[in-house]
């Protein structure tokens, strides 16, 4: 017997969720971005009212085009060039986080976004850390970041030392961001070589705006563990529902177990499918591929991992089953040590989701 829809939202609501796609100046709370504005003399925003505001990034963001999409940053970067603003910016995210039952979460940001006002990258990484750290305390949040060159940019090199001088202090990976095409990630080939050499980790920026080329120039050449969105693997994908065909690409990522930081509501949102019931992550996850689910950005596509969760269970019929599935496999992707994912995924993620799916039994 299935569950009420109505019920298995309330337990997604409560389920615990991994998340390792979420950019900082991606979540901003609306009310924030106005105060911040207001304290630090910014005039740019196009509404001071909280409503009005959100109702402008999230329209702003579903223009069915990546490079529009990245256009509403302009309001959120502005807002962050601050010690304290960066700081209350990062403590907010990871308090937004814990409150939807995440326990695990990689934020990124790219920090060469944030010294327009004299700041340097030690004191942006820094505050950042500290925001983390103080809005993780007392919560069942295990927070880190990855740092993030942009792809359009000639700073990669010094961002990969930034993130590996980092590394014991919460930075746990690198990538590259920004608009896709025309921008592969072996432009920015001696940063991962670098990320290689220090045995850290890297998630590049790959198959969402771009095909195929992107993705496979990620791997082959720069060496990504993850691929961020990774979507556009379904290019590689042909046949009939049952009997896919996948070319070597594809098989290459399925059988080396290659995560894919997948982000429906924002694919939605820049224009890769038309709906969530539309999304590649249905077939991908019957497939067997190494899934996970993420927001991407949460004030511009108006989402959440709780909401990002039901909306799939809606489209696809997903079950608990299924999101302990996907939670375990995030958390089986993360750059944190082994030893701490493990800890997680038994003492956390599995534990939890038994207790649901026995309530749910008792319903």
């Amino acid at each position: 017997m299935s569950t009420p829809a109505s019920t298995l939202h309330d337990l997604l609501a409560r389920a615990p969720k991994a998340l390792l796609h979420d950019h900082l100046d991606g979540g901003l709370r609306p009310e924030s971005v106005i105060e911040l504005a207001r304290e630090y003399k910014y005039t740019g925003l196009p509404t001071t009212d909280v409503v009005d505001l959100q109702k402008w990034f999230h329209r702003g963001a579903k223009r069915n085009d990546l490079v529009l999409y990245l256009e509403t940053f302009a309001h959120t970067v502005a807002v962050m060039q601050h010690r304290d603003a960066i700081e209350r910016v990062a403590f907010e995210c990871a308090q937004d986080l814990a409150a939807d039952n995440v326990v695990y979460a990689e934020v990124r940001f790219a920090p060469e976004l944030n010294t327009d006002a004299g700041l340097t990258l030690d004191e942006v990484v820094r505050a950042v850390l500290e925001g983390f750290r103080r809005g993780a305390a007392g919560t069942n949040l295990t927070i880190y970041t990855i740092l993030c060159a942009m792809r359009t940019a000639a700073r990669s090199s010094e961002i990969a030392q930034l993130a590996v001088k980092f590394r014991d202090e919460g930075v746990v990976g690198f990538d590259i961001a920004g608009a896709e095409a025309g921008h592969p990630p072996t432009r920015h080939l001696d940063a991962f070589q670098l990320v290689q050499r220090e045995n850290f980790h890297s998630t590049i920026h790959a198959g969402e705006a771009f095909g195929l080329p992107s993705i496979w120039e990620a791997l082959q050449f720069c060496g990504a563990e993850r691929l961020g969105h990774g979507v556009r693997i379904v290019d590689d994908i042909t046949g009939e529902p049952g009997h896919e065909q996948l070319g070597r690409l594809a098989e290459y990522v399925l059988d080396r177990r290659i995560p894919l930081e997948l982000c429906p509501t924002s694919n939605v949102n820049t224009g890769v499918c038309k709906s969530i019931a539309e999304h590649p992550v249905g077939m991908l996850r019957r497939l067997r591929f190494r899934v996970t689910l993420n927001t991407d950005n949460r004030l511009m596509s108006n989402t959440s991992m709780t909401r990002e969760f039901t909306q799939c269970a809606d489209a696809f019929g997903w079950t608990l089953d299924d999101f302990q599935w996907i939670t375990v496999n995030s958390v089986k992707s993360a750059f944190a040590h082994f030893d701490e994912r493990l800890k997680i995924i038994n003492t956390v993620v599995k534990p939890r989701y038994a207790e649901l799916r026995q309530e749910s039994a008792r319903n």
